[in-house]
């Protein structure tokens, strides 16, 4: 897939989600060269050390790629993005795909249960 840094109305409706800079200690590395670097490297499938310089150093993007995850950036950014594109008529979903890397399969393969209420109060898996 082709990498495409993020446009400037990209960026308007993306900043808004990003954790506000800290008031002291040093100040943090430019947000949008960072998540074009993660971007950059999550798209082009390049490993972090091979990340384009102009991102700056890939153990920044590395390290804002696991900070945004640990306080929910990612779902906040795509949950609102989701809905302005539904508000605006530009999302739909007539189709969903799911990604069998994403969903955890147990071991002893399929029982009928989906991994629903395993371990736990059968009542849930009543037909």
């Amino acid at each position: 897939m082709r990498f495409r840094e993020v446009s400037d109305g990209e960026w308007e409706l993306i900043r808004p989600h990003l954790p506000p800079r800290a008031k002291v200690d040093r100040p943090r590395a430019d947000d949008r060269r960072v998540l074009n670097g993660i971007l950059c490297v999550l798209t082009t499938d390049c490993r972090w050390m091979d990340m384009p310089k102009r991102y700056g150093h890939h153990s920044t993007a590395w390290r804002g790629l696991e900070r945004w995850e640990r306080e929910g950036v990612w779902s906040k950014m795509v949950e609102a993005l989701a809905s302005k594109g539904y508000s605006m008529g530009k999302l739909r979903l007539n189709r969903v795909t799911v990604d069998s890397t994403t969903v955890e399969a147990r071991k002893g393969g399929s029982q009928g249960t989906m991994g629903i209420g395993v371990g736990r109060d059968q009542r849930y898996m009543q037909s």
